[in-house]
């Protein structure tokens, strides 16, 4: 009967993992899959979630079917979340989504069924999932000039020029902070220049923020979508709870949308509750309900807050000590990229041969060409990587 269903393709990041945790050697060390791990090499329950989770079973509450769009009070925690207090007074249509890959896949679905959109561009490189989710949706992916992994340098005069020769609604997906995979943001002063272009040319910036609050801060993160507002575009976001709050496996995300009039958020509203009901009819609670609880209480809110922040300080404490590792045993590998980009993740400038040398002959996993996730890294194995970084990016090989 499914004779001609071929074998699939694994995820290589996922097939990664697998590789991983099947290898026997005692100081293997997992940099691939984007996960924040502690000091401990431990997937972290913050203290907020343990005591929001407390609560909750305390309330004893049924587990009936939520709303199609989800919680409206989620819905209402995000919008400020992402763009300040004063999100309510703009025209905002806003869902709870299945994490914030449901959330792509949900915007992909609403620009081909509802606005009849054939493409989409993506940054080059991009995270590899985000290939998969459009295409799988119908659109066609293209790619805009984004990093040199030569020089470690954006280019953005490329990317620039490239955006602007668009036709008037493309929608370009844009990574507001923590870019994955490169680690390299936009300054202030090249997202005006993005977004005044983009508004010229009525261009559809459509965010994708998975880190927020490893960047710089839970507000400074946020810049691109403000301002994005501020300038009166219309614009989408996909937003996660999976790498701030920790909740990777409860799929917690939001999608939200600015359109230019509440009589269009209405609308955008009802095509995207549409959009759920016939693929996953309502999303589920229990993660939602987490953050709800911590973002309503000020105390709870306040020890996640530091909590982030003890996290997002852990992962630079890891670039400085792994760039100042290379640079004193003289590295051919440029050190700076490390320290200077920011997020979860580094492009290390690492090739291919590098990289399978590494997990070969030292058990360090990292994905091909070279993407580092930093938290892997903790004080009991950074000597080892960097030695071993060292080791295969010294000249004579």
């Amino acid at each position: 009967m499914f004779s001609e269903i071929k074998p699939s393709t694994p995820d290589p990041i996922m097939s990664l993992m697998e590789a991983y945790l099947q290898d026997r050697h005692p100081r293997k060390v997992n940099l691939g899959i984007g996960l924040y791990y502690d000091e401990r090499g431990a997937i972290p329950l913050m203290g907020a979630v343990k005591q929001a989770e407390q609560r909750l079973l305390a309330l004893q509450q049924p587990h009936g079917y939520p709303p199609i769009e989800g919680s409206a009070r989620f819905a209402s925690q995000i919008q400020t979340l992402l763009l300040g207090p004063g999100a309510a007074q703009h025209a905002l249509a806003t869902v709870q989504t299945v994490g914030g890959s449901g959330a792509l896949k949900l915007a992909a679905d609403l620009l081909v069924h509802f606005l009849q959109r054939k493409e989409i561009w993506v940054s080059d490189p991009t995270w590899a999932n985000h290939q998969a989710i459009f295409s799988g949706a119908g659109l066609q992916v293209n790619h805009y000039p984004y990093f040199d992994n030569q020089s470690g340098e954006l280019r953005f005069a490329e990317m620039l020029a490239a955006l602007q020769a668009l036709p008037a609604g493309t929608a370009v997906l844009l990574h507001p902070c923590c870019h994955n995979p490169t680690g390299t943001d936009l300054n202030p002063g090249q997202w005006q220049t993005l977004l005044t272009m983009m508004q010229t040319q009525r261009l559809l910036p459509f965010f994708d923020i998975a880190y927020q609050g490893f960047g710089a801060g839970l507000e400074e993160d946020c810049y691109a979508l403000r301002l994005a507002l501020e300038s009166d575009l219309d614009f989408i976001v996909a937003n996660s709870f999976s790498k701030n709050i920790a909740l990777y496996g409860q799929r917690v995300g939001g999608l939200t949308v600015r359109c230019a009039s509440a009589s269009e958020a209405a609308n955008v509203q009802g095509a995207l509750k549409t959009l759920i009901r016939r693929s996953y009819s309502c999303p589920p609670t229990h993660g939602s309900r987490i953050v709800e609880t911590i973002l309503a209480d000020t105390q709870l809110c306040q020890q996640w807050q530091a909590e982030l922040t003890t996290m997002r300080e852990r992962i630079q404490q890891m670039r400085q000590r792994l760039s100042a590792g290379l640079e004193q045993g003289a590295s051919a590998l440029d050190y700076r990229r490390i320290r200077d980009q920011r997020g979860m993740f580094s492009y290390t400038g690492l090739n291919e041969r590098q990289v399978s040398e590494l997990r070969e002959r030292y058990s360090i996993y990292l994905v091909a060409p070279g993407r580092m996730c930093l938290p892997g890294l903790n004080g009991d194995n950074i000597d080892y990587v960097t030695a071993a970084i060292l080791d295969v990016t010294t000249a004579r090989r």
